[in-house]
């Protein structure tokens, strides 16, 4: 494991590469966590942001690259952001659960994916065409320093955005007011806030992350969208990321650094050492199961110190 992330300068651009869209999938969910929401629907997001950002990374190709790759990326974060207002919708105003709206949201933009790029973007075909020149994220100097991997200029998107998360949310009064929606809406509302505005707010921004962790995939490592099988994974594993993070915006970067490195390192295992690679699927989760007893056993222990001063 170790020599699978660190053995070659080959395999950590790989690690860094790997932990972008982790990076953006777990501040998704760390940004909807912080303003009392639990958005499980990232997946989904990452898919339709992924999507969005071929659609128009394919198209427009005659664009600058100073337009064509900014349009892409936005797009990514718009489409994103929309899969994430249906259930802050639903959520404000008829207060339908937004576990199970983005659940389900999950499996319509896969199969809506699917069925686009099948009938849509291509005749047919099993993938589309890859994003034009113009539109890719792709770094020829990033990957010359890392020895032909696959790093690409993505990775700054990503720590840009951790720094806005934390800006927002610790130096904006909007991020002031995200949060005390999170902790307690009736207090929030007694206190002139609109909470449900806040509460469609936070599913847009935490959608739109999502929408750019697709965008990574989709402008840097891979550079098109094909017929998926099934999930990504990059979006449930943004939940563990946030959760070991702390939903925090700078424990989200090193989380993701340690799920990426586990990843790429797990792919050395079987050849090097004969050792089967699911080992770090338990090892992943087994680093959740410790993160949520932590918050269990704080909660025991909150419960015990009530009883006591009773």
């Amino acid at each position: 494991l170790w020599d699978g992330i660190f053995g070659e300068v080959y395999f950590v651009g790989e690690t860094l590469r790997q932990m972008t869209p982790l990076i953006l999938a777990g501040l998704a969910v760390a940004f909807a966590f912080r303003t009392g929401l639990f958005n499980i629907g990232v997946e989904g997001q990452l898919i339709v942001g992924w999507l969005a950002a071929v659609w128009v990374g394919t198209s427009f190709g005659d664009l600058p690259k100073f337009i064509h790759l900014p349009l892409a990326v936005i797009a990514a974060a718009m489409a994103g952001a929309l899969w994430g207002f249906v259930p802050g919708l639903l959520k404000a105003r008829f207060r339908v659960h937004e576990v199970i709206v983005t659940i389900m949201m999950n499996y319509i933009a896969l199969q809506a994916s699917n069925a686009i790029v099948r009938d849509v973007l291509t005749d047919r075909k099993e993938r589309t065409d890859y994003v034009a020149e113009s539109a890719s994220l792709k770094s020829p100097f990033l990957e010359s320093i890392t020895d032909f991997s696959r790093l690409h200029w993505g990775i700054i998107i990503a720590l840009a955005c951790a720094f806005i998360m934390w800006f927002l949310l610790e130096k904006t009064s909007r991020g002031y007011e995200l949060r005390a929606v999170g902790y307690n809406q009736n207090a929030s509302q007694y206190a002139g806030m609109n909470v449900n505005g806040n509460i469609i707010l936070s599913m847009v921004i935490s959608g739109a992350f999502a929408g750019l962790a697709g965008s990574m995939e989709a402008l840097g490592t891979f550079g098109y969208a094909s017929i998926k099988g099934g999930f990504t994974g990059v979006g449930f594993d943004g939940i563990a990321v946030a959760l070991l993070g702390g939903n925090a915006a700078i424990g989200v970067i090193f989380a993701a650094l340690l799920f990426g490195g586990l990843k790429v390192g797990a792919l050395n295992m079987p050849l090097d050492a004969g050792i089967p690679n699911e080992l770090v699927d338990i090892i992943i989760a087994l680093i959740i199961f410790f993160v949520a007893s932590g918050y269990i056993i704080r909660y025991m222990i909150q419960r015990f110190r009530k009883k006591g001063v009773k």
